[in-house]
C-alpha cells in the first residue's frame, strides 16, 4: 500500500477470518438472523408474532411511567422507524397508487374461487369472538407493538377484547391466504393487499378507541385535538394529504447539514461538480468521483459532520469530486439515461485534468450506481476504460429481477402497470419526489402513514426534527425520459444480457467493464435487497469485495465508527450464490464498514502528494462555495 498520506489517520481493515466450512442449510439460515442482529422489526411483524403462538396475558394496572412514555411517543422511534424505509429510486419507481388498489382483485378472486375455505376461516373467526366474550381468549399484541403499548389496552376489558378481535381477524385473513389455491406473486399480491387492510383497521388509528389519545385530550383540555386537526389540515393543503413525517425547519442546507468544505469548479445545465478541501497535509494522487442517486439530492453523504462520509473521505487524503444534479422540469422531459452517462465523463475528465491524474474512482449508491454501470459499458464500448480504475457500489443492484422477486413493489408492478407509469411520466414530462413518496409510502404504511397519523393528528405532536427524515423529504424529479429508462431496465435486464442496452448509439456489454470492485449492502434494506447488491459484485468478478452491514438501505451508507451495536461481513464475491457467501464469510466484524473501506481505497488511490492549496484550477476555477447551487433548487 501506498504510504498513506500525513495527518490522515489510517486505521488497519479488519482482518477478514479465514472461510469456515460450507455449512448445512439450516445453519446459514441461522447465520442468516445473525447478522440481522440489532435490527428491529417493523411493527407490523411484531404484531403477527403473537398470532402463531397465543399466549394469556393477565393485564396490570395502568403504569403512570409507562403512559407517559407511550403519550409523548418517542420522536426517535418514529425516526427510527422512518429511518428504515426512506426513499430511494428503483427502476420500479412510478407505479400508481391505483395500481395498489387493483391487486385487491387478486384478493377478492381468492375468495370466490375458494368459498368453502373461506367460509371455514370465518367461521374460525366466529368462535374466537365468542372465547373473547366469555374472556377465554389467550390473544394477546405483541410485547415489541407499541400501538398497542399503552397498558390501557389491557387493563380495560372493552379495549382488550377490542384488539383481540382485531388480532383473530388478522390471523384468519393470513391463514386463509396461506390456504388459498393462489400461488406465486397472486398470493404474494394477497398477502400484501391484506396487510394493507389490516395495518388501516388497526384500533389505535382511530381516537376514540385510542387510549394514549383520548387521555392526551383530557390532559391537554383538547389542546391536542385542536393542533392534531391543524397539522391535518396542513398536510391536506401542502403534503397532499400525506401525514407530515418530520419538521425541516431546523436543518439549513451549508449551515448546519451540508457543512464540508469545498467549491463547486464546474457546472453546466444537468449537473454541478463540488470538489471537497482535502483535510490532511498530503492526498493521494487517484481522486474519487461519487454519482449519487438522481432523484435524492447528494447531501446523504454529508449531513452533519459526525455522519458525514464526506468529511470521512476528507479525513482520509482521499482527493473527492462530488456530482450535485440539477432539479429538472418539465422542459427537462428529454434527458435520458445517455445524458447523464455524457455527464459523469464530463465529471471525470474535469476530475482528472484538476487533479493530474490519468484516472479516477469512483463511487455509485443506488440509482446512481446504475448510471455508474452504464458510463463504465460505455468507456469499454469507445475503448476508453482506462479512465476508472477501481469502482465502489452503496447498496446498488444491478441485476433487475433480483430487486422484482424480494420487493413489496415487485408484485404490483405489472406489465401494464409499468406501460402506464411511463405513459405517465411523459405525459406530466416528469415523475415527481413527493409522487414517489406518497407510492412508497403505501408500501410500508404502518411506519410511513399510520405511526404519523396518531402522532401528528391524534396526540397533535410535532413530526420529528430529523437530519436524514429531512434529507429524505427534500426530494427531486425525475425527467420522463429517464423514468422510462429506468423501467426498460426490467424487461432488457442489460446489465446481466450484453447488448440490451444501448448508450449514446453504442451496445452495452458489461462483461467487457475490468474494474475493481467494493460492493456494500445491507441486511435489511428492502429496497435494493443484499442477496441482489451480492449480485452486483458477482457482475465485476470473484476479486470484487463484498461487505454485508446489518443495516438497511440508508443506515448501510450513513454509517460512521461509533456504533456499538454496528458490524460487518467482508470478504471476495468467490460464491456463486449470495446464502453461500454470507455462510463462508467467517466471523462478523465489529464496528463500521468505513475504517475497513478507507484501507481498501487507500491502496488504490496512487502515490502520495503534497494537498492542493486551492481548489480548482486555471481550466477549471471555483465558482462558488459547496453545497452549490443546484441542491437549493425545488
Amino acid at each position: 500500500m501506498p504510504a498513506a498520506p500525513s495527518g490522515a489517520e489510517q486505521p488497519a481493515a479488519p482482518a477478514v477470518t479465514p472461510r469456515a466450512p460450507r455449512k448445512p442449510r439450516a445453519s446459514r439460515a441461522k447465520s442468516v438472523a445473525a447478522v440481522g442482529q440489532g435490527a428491529q422489526p417493523s411493527e407490523h411483524e411484531a404484531a403477527k408474532q403473537p398470532l402463531k403462538k397465543a399466549v394469556k396475558t393477565v393485564a396490570k394496572p395502568a403504569v403512570k411511567k409507562a403512559v407517559i412514555k407511550a403519550a409523548e411517543v418517542p420522536a426517535i422511534e418514529l425516526a427510527v422507524a422512518a429511518e428504515r424505509h426512506t426513499l430511494a429510486v428503483t427502476p420500479l419507481i412510478g407505479v400508481r397508487p391505483r395500481d395498489l388498489l387493483g391487486a385487491a382483485g387478486t384478493l377478492l378472486k381468492a375468495v370466490l374461487r375458494t368459498p368453502f375455505k373461506a367460509g371455514m376461516h370465518s367461521g374460525n373467526y366466529l368462535r374466537e369472538l365468542y372465547r373473547i366474550a366469555t374472556g377465554e381468549s389467550e390473544l394477546a399484541p405483541a410485547a415489541k407493538d407499541k400501538r398497542f403499548a399503552d397498558p390501557t389496552w389491557q387493563s380495560n376489558g372493552f379495549l382488550r377484547a377490542l384488539v383481540q378481535s382485531y388480532l383473530a381477524g388478522e390471523r384468519e385473513l393470513s391463514a386463509f391466504i396461506e390456504a388459498s389455491d393462489l400461488e406465486g406473486a397472486d398470493k404474494g399480491r394477497a398477502r400484501f393487499v391484506a396487510s394493507l387492510l389490516v395495518d388501516a383497521l388497526a384500533p389505535s388509528n382511530l381516537l376514540l378507541t385510542n387510549p394514549t389519545a383520548l387521555r392526551k385530550v383530557l390532559d391537554t383540555g383538547g389542546m391536542s385535538l385542536l393542533q392534531g386537526g391543524r397539522q391535518l389540515a396542513r398536510d391536506i393543503l401542502h403534503n397532499q394529504g400525506m401525514p407530515s413525517q418530520v419538521d425541516s425547519e431546523p436543518f439549513k442546507l451549508g449551515e448546519n447539514i451540508a457543512t464540508a468544505k469545498g467549491e463547486v469548479v464546474f457546472r453546466n445545465k444537468m449537473f454541478e461538480l463540488l470538489q471537497y478541501a482535502p483535510s490532511t497535509p498530503n492526498v493521494f494522487e487517484r481522486p474519487l468521483v461519487m454519482s449519487p442517486p438522481q432523484i435524492n439530492k447528494y447531501y446523504a453523504v454529508d449531513l452533519s459532520p459526525e455522519k458525514s462520509l464526506i468529511k470521512w473521505v476528507q479525513d482520509s487524503g482521499v482527493q473527492l469530486f462530488v456530482i450535485s444534479w440539477r432539479n429538472p422540469t418539465a422542459k427537462q422531459r428529454d434527458w435520458g439515461l445517455s445524458d447523464y452517462v455524457q455527464c459523469l465523463d464530463q465529471a471525470v475528465d474535469v476530475a482528472r485534468q484538476i487533479s493530474g491524474s490519468p484516472d479516477v474512482n469512483m463511487w455509485g449508491s443506488c440509482s446512481g450506481g446504475i448510471t455508474l454501470a452504464a458510463y463504465l459499458g460505455w468507456l469499454a464500448a469507445v475503448g476508453e476504460s482506462a479512465k476508472v480504475a477501481n469502482t465502489c457500489w452503496a447498496v446498488c443492484v444491478l441485476d433487475m429481477p433480483s430487486v422484482m422477486d424480494a420487493t413489496s413493489i415487485g408484485l404490483i408492478a405489472t406489465p401494464a402497470a409499468l406501460a402506464a407509469a411511463k405513459a405517465n411520466s411523459r405525459r406530466k414530462g416528469v415523475l415527481s419526489g413527493q409522487e414517489m413518496a406518497r407510492m412508497f409510502a403505501w408500501l410500508r404504511p404502518n411506519d410511513l402513514i399510520w405511526n404519523y397519523w396518531v402522532n401528528n393528528y391524534l396526540l397533535g405532536n410535532k413530526p420529528p426534527a430529523f437530519d436524514i427524515l429531512a434529507w429524505n423529504s427534500d426530494t427531486t424529479r425525475l425527467p420522463a425520459q429517464l423514468h422510462a429508462d429506468y423501467l426498460d431496465l426490467i424487461q432488457h435486464n442489460p446489465f446481466s444480457n450484453p447488448n440490451k442496452l444501448w448508450v449514446r448509439g453504442l451496445p452495452i456489454d458489461l462483461g467487457q467493464v475490468q474494474v475493481g470492485a467494493y460492493v456494500v449492502g445491507g441486511t435489511t434494506d428492502h429496497i435494493t435487497p443484499w442477496q441482489g447488491c451480492y449480485g452486483t459484485a458477482r457482475l465485476f468478478g470473484e476479486q470484487s469485495t463484498f461487505v454485508l452491514s446489518n443495516a438497511g438501505h440508508l443506515q448501510s451508507l450513513v454509517n460512521p465508527p461509533g456504533n456499538p451495536k454496528a458490524h460487518f461481513y467482508a470478504a471476495s464475491a468467490s460464491q456463486a450464490d449470495a446464502e453461500d457467501w454470507l455462510a463462508a464469510a467467517g466471523e462478523r466484524q465489529q464496528g463500521s464498514w468505513w475504517p475497513h473501506w478507507r484501507q481498501w481505497i487507500g491502496e488504490r488511490s496512487g502515490v502520495s502528494r503534497t494537498a492542493p492549496k486551492s481548489l480548482g484550477s486555471k481550466k477549471y476555477p471555483a465558482l462558488c462555495a459547496a453545497p452549490g447551487t443546484y441542491v437549493l433548487e425545488r
